[in-house]
């Protein structure tokens, strides 16, 4: 099994190209054996016709982010993970710059993983506090 930490980010950021992943411009900037952060910018792509970032878009990000860590916390060779549910909590709003995202293991077990994603803007408050749970397939 490959840890997180052996997979190139210019690898990572590579699988986002022609999908809603680079089409909103998020990018992955970080990884380890306990995390995933990403960044995504706040823009026209991302923003509601107000002016303030999308809760849609946050909610992209949030799957996007932990469904990618759930997939790199399995031998990827014999199992792949899709996403079962998603929560967000949307708490202050964004209108230009980035947001960035940090995606962290809550449980990872062999059927089921549940995800933490913190969502902040470029003053380090947090914008949406999201909870992934995917469930773990075998490829066979």
């Amino acid at each position: 099994m490959r840890s997180p930490t052996d997979i190139a980010l210019a690898e990572l950021n590579a699988t986002s190209q022609g999908n809603m992943v680079g089409f909103l411009g998020i990018e992955y900037t970080a990884i380890d054996a306990d995390y995933l952060a990403a960044k995504m910018p706040v823009s026209q792509k991302t923003q509601q016709p107000i002016g303030w970032l999308h809760g849609g878009a946050s909610v992209v990000l949030a799957e996007t982010i932990g469904s990618m860590a759930a997939n790199l916390a399995v031998d990827r060779a014999q199992y792949y993970c899709v996403g079962l549910s998603i929560h967000a909590n949307h708490m202050r709003r964004v209108t230009q710059g980035y947001v960035y995202a940090v995606a962290t293991p809550l449980h990872t077990g062999k059927s089921t993983q549940v995800w933490q994603i913190k969502i902040t803007d470029e003053q380090k408050q947090l914008v949406c506090a999201s909870q992934l749970t995917v469930k773990v397939l075998d490829k066979r």
